[in-house]
């Protein structure tokens, strides 16, 4: 991607791109939008509360308030097979902030993701919400401290969703799986599955990715000022077994090869 002229004439400093001009109607799509998300959070907030004081074990109202902020945000969610019971590690691809609202939607997962998002209060307080296990790649001496969150997130809500990419493609390929990512789930707890999903957004895939030097938030912007719909297939395929789960660079080549080989299968029958 070019790189932006530099300011006052001063050589190698790099301006951030200037996002598209969203026309009115999408300015209106983003305002009702976000006014949907936050009535919906503020709704949700003292219900999940709420079911906590009464010492129920699984508590809904993660699951159902990011559910409802994708389909706010226009997506349209197909699901193809089911999440593996009564626990499952998921391990899919990542294209967009939309893959953890609707996965999570889908099947009720909590996720892991790195410690920097929890430097921000106000993202560390909504992924505490739904159990996201924060994960400090470099921090040796924490892995026994980092496994015992990792089962008791899947024991709270059942499965837990792993982007082993470490950031987002463009949705039209699968970028190489980072096994240290997996390094909390070695060895897979007793009686849990390891299972591949796959994020589909098919053709509009690269319209929606959050990809190069675009920044959240005018992402975010632009998913929310789409017209059409958006359709997402959220295909949980079969879980991974025998010699697949020995170690997590097992696990990470033979979850990559299952994900890219559904992958291809779909672009096929797209053409």
């Amino acid at each position: 991607m070019p790189a932006a002229a530099p300011p006052d004439g001063q050589p190698g400093t790099r301006l951030p791109p200037t996002p598209p001009r969203v026309p009115l109607f999408g300015r209106l799509r983003i305002a009702v939008r976000i006014a949907g998300m936050v009535l919906l959070l503020l709704a949700c907030v003292p219900l999940r509360y709420a079911w906590m004081l009464a010492g129920a074990r699984h508590n809904p109202w993660p699951r159902r308030f990011l559910g409802g902020i994708a389909r706010i945000a226009g997506v349209r969610i197909v699901v193809s097979g089911e999440p593996a019971r009564p626990g499952a590690i998921l391990i899919a691809n990542h294209v967009s902030w939309i893959d953890i609202a609707a996965l999570a939607g889908a099947s009720g997962t909590a996720f892991v993701a790195h410690d920097g998002l929890a430097a921000v209060p106000l993202l560390r307080w909504l992924c505490a919400m739904n159990d996201t296990v924060f994960i400090a790649r470099h921090d040796r001496a924490g892995v026994a401290r980092q496994v015992a969150q990792v089962r008791e997130a899947i024991r709270d809500t059942g499965a837990l969703a792993i982007f082993p990419e470490g950031t987002t493609s463009d949705g039209t390929a699968v970028l190489p799986f980072k096994s240290s990512l997996l390094s909390a789930i070695e060895p897979v707890p007793p009686g849990i599955a390891v299972q591949p999903v796959l994020l589909d957004y098919g053709r509009e895939a690269a319209q929606i990715a959050w990809v190069g030097e675009e920044s959240g938030v005018a992402n975010f912007r632009r998913i929310l000022a789409r017209r059409r719909p958006l359709v997402l297939t959220i295909r949980f395929l079969p879980p991974l077994a025998g010699g697949d789960l020995a170690g997590r660079k097992a696990v990470a080549a033979a979850a990559r090869a299952a994900i890219l080989a559904a992958l291809a299968g779909d672009q096929r029958v797209a053409l």
